[in-house]
């Protein structure tokens, strides 16, 4: 009950009437000193004189005190601007003491009013002192009675510069959250082992198990603007080994108002952890390409389809088509935009593979861009249904591109992946026949614009690692990785998707882009990491369990095919491939028949078909692996 009762009484604010009451109980005390110091420690003076002046002397500190405002202050919060305002008013008080004193000595308005300079200034001193003193005491006791009473996080800020100040200071300030500040981290030697605001500085090498044990540490916050994603890297793989929740500041851009608030700092994510920068485009010939249009979306309830529409409807386009055949995710996707107050769209649910359906929404709506992003994407699902893989990624492909030529669409954008470069499976290869198709229409000298956009894997979307490895760990583990080496390139769902609505404005058409993605990752790393990241130890609380290589699964991806290179564009992480000339009406003629042989139901006769067509395809773990050594 008392702990209770401190902590209620400890958590209201005073009452600026009281500090403002406080304050000038301080100025009268420091003017009784002041008058001790003048005469030697002792009271040789007299009093009646000194009780005359003491009400002036409160009045005048009164009306200086309101003047700045310098009790408005919260007590528990007083910094430096809290001091300089308490030093400001204590000046004016002074000075105008002074000048109310050099009168009435010439006018003899209150005779007992005559107060040695001496005294004055040792009165400014001393008031000084005291009224700043008392604050950061009555500050220093609110923290330790509250580290004593309330549940407190233990915190270090890792980064002792403006940032890592800036930060220490919304933590302090936060009244929600009781944080003490144990410490700050900092890679330079300069700074370690001094104290910054009463708090000392570690080297990241002193932060060991003991230490963390010692100082019952909770978290981390990294607070260091502009650092290299290797270096995030670096230091949360350490910290996470300690066991040690990680929290990240955001850039200062996301501040509100430029001032740092504790409830922005987060807890850090996978996607903080790429080791690469993320990328950012910010075209201004992307509103005009799409302002005023209208834009046929397929595939849009999906991961990469949907945040594309989103981001469209950061723009004044003039309708959004939005086709998919998955209801329940179009519809949630319907019911997010219209609680965003958006009008101007309109979904329906349609196959793209159906061509009298695609042909009534083309000619119905006549789109002057198109976003296809509709296709099977799942490997090992794929490697056991190539029909469905070729009759969505290459029919589905086809019928939109063809439809967008009968009717004049200006642009056409083709979302492809790494795994059609160099295929293991079959789900790479209809996505690479899909590439060939659109490089055939390209080269005919048509009025449509067609592009390709390559790129890894998405962190979040439907059917990745990420969701993946959440469920596992939500169910106790283990989480299962193919191999212990595997790796993939990852980026986030907007960059994707940033990406494809900037190809949308690139280029004369038939180019293939490509992302510099950085450097791959293992995803047997990425699963330690969330597995660190959700507050447990690998191997002792969830353990990851090696399955194998699954059919038709790479260890690793590539995004450049044989033969092929690169060319810049004006974006540094945007690349062109150079892709290898094919014979269009060869090319065509052979997808027209693996379009026929795929209605036979056959999936070595589909496969042999789209191992004709794409050479480099050799598959991995499968069992089409006996059409390969046909072939040979």
């Amino acid at each position: 009950m008392v702990r209770q009762f401190l902590l209620k009484i400890l958590d209201k604010y005073a009452s600026k009437w009281l500090v403002l009451f406080i304050d000038i109980a301080l100025v009268c005390i420091s003017f009784f000193i002041a008058y001790i110091i003048r005469f030697n420690a002792s009271l040789n003076f007299d009093t009646e004189k000194l009780f005359f002046q003491l009400p002036i002397i409160a009045a005048i500190a009164l009306i200086s005190f309101l003047l700045v405002g310098s009790y408005k202050g919260i007590i528990r919060h007083t910094g430096t601007r809290d001091a300089f305002n308490v030093f400001v008013g204590i000046t004016i008080m002074s000075f105008t003491t002074l000048i109310t004193v050099s009168i009435n000595r010439v006018f003899n308005f209150l005779p007992d009013f005559t107060i040695p300079f001496t005294i004055i200034a040792i009165h400014y001193l001393v008031s000084t002192f005291l009224l700043i003193f008392s604050r950061f005491i009555f500050k220093t006791f609110y923290e330790i009675i509250t580290i004593e009473l309330d549940s407190i996080t233990n915190v270090l800020i890792y980064g002792a510069g403006d940032s890592g100040l800036i930060t220490y200071g919304a933590l302090n300030r936060d009244t929600k959250n009781s944080y003490d500040v144990a410490g700050f981290i900092d890679d330079d030697k300069n700074k370690i082992g001094k104290k910054i605001n009463r708090v000392l500085v570690y080297g990241q090498h002193q932060i060991t198990k003991e230490f963390i044990e010692k100082k019952r540490i909770d978290e981390v916050v990294i607070s260091i603007q502009n650092i290299k994603p290797e270096r995030i890297l670096e230091i949360t793989d350490d910290l996470l080994k300690l066991g040690l929740e990680i929290k990240i500041v955001p850039p200062l851009s996301k501040w509100i108002g430029g001032d740092l608030e504790a409830n922005q700092i987060k807890q850090i994510k996978i996607e903080d952890l790429l080791d690469r920068k993320p990328i950012s485009i910010d075209n201004p010939i992307l509103q005009r390409e799409v302002n005023d249009k209208v834009i046929l979306v397929t595939g849009a309830a999906g991961s990469i389809g949907s945040e594309i529409s989103r981001q469209l409807c950061l723009y004044n386009h003039k309708h959004l088509i939005l086709v998919d055949q998955a209801e329940s995710p179009l519809y949630e996707l319907q019911q997010e935009l219209i609680q965003k107050d958006i009008e101007n769209f309109t979904p329906i649910v349609a196959d793209v593979r159906d061509g009298k359906r695609m042909e009534e929404i083309f000619a119905h709506f006549k789109p002057q861009k198109v976003f296809h992003a509709a296709a099977y994407k799942h490997v090992p699902l794929m490697e056991r249904s190539p029909y469905e893989a070729v009759k969505i990624n290459v029919g589905g492909t086809k019928m939109v591109a063809d439809l967008s030529v009968k009717h004049g669409v200006d642009r056409f954008v083709m979302v492809s992946t790494d795994k059609a470069v160099n295929p293991t499976n079959v789900m790479g290869a209809t996505k690479r026949v899909a590439e060939m198709y659109i490089s055939c229409l390209s080269n005919q000298n048509i009025k449509t614009k067609f592009t390709t956009t390559r790129f890894g894997n998405v962190l979040g979307s439907n059917g990745s690692v990420i969701p993946l490895f959440k469920k596992q760990i939500e169910n106790g583990g283990p989480l299962t990785v193919t191999h212990k080496d595997i790796t993939r390139y990852f980026m986030t769902i907007p960059e994707a998707c940033r990406l494809v609505l900037e190809a949308g404005t690139m280029g004369d058409g038939g180019e293939i882009y490509i992302f510099d993605m950085g450097k791959s990752v293992k995803i047997f790393n990425i699963a330690k990491r969330m597995i660190h990241l959700s507050g447990l130890v690998y191997p002792d609380d969830i353990d990851i369990k090696i399955t194998g290589l699954r059919p038709g699964e790479k260890l690793y991806e590539e995004l450049l095919a044989n033969g092929e290179n690169t060319k810049p564009t004006y974006h540094d992480k945007i690349m062109i491939a150079k892709t290898q000339n094919v014979n269009i009406p060869v090319i065509t003629k052979k997808i027209e028949h693996l379009c026929d042989v795929n209605k036979e139901h056959n999936d070595e006769l589909t496969v042999s078909a789209l191992k004709g067509i794409v050479p480099e395809y050799i598959s991995n773990n499968s069992q089409f692996e006996t059409l390969d050594e046909t072939k040979k």
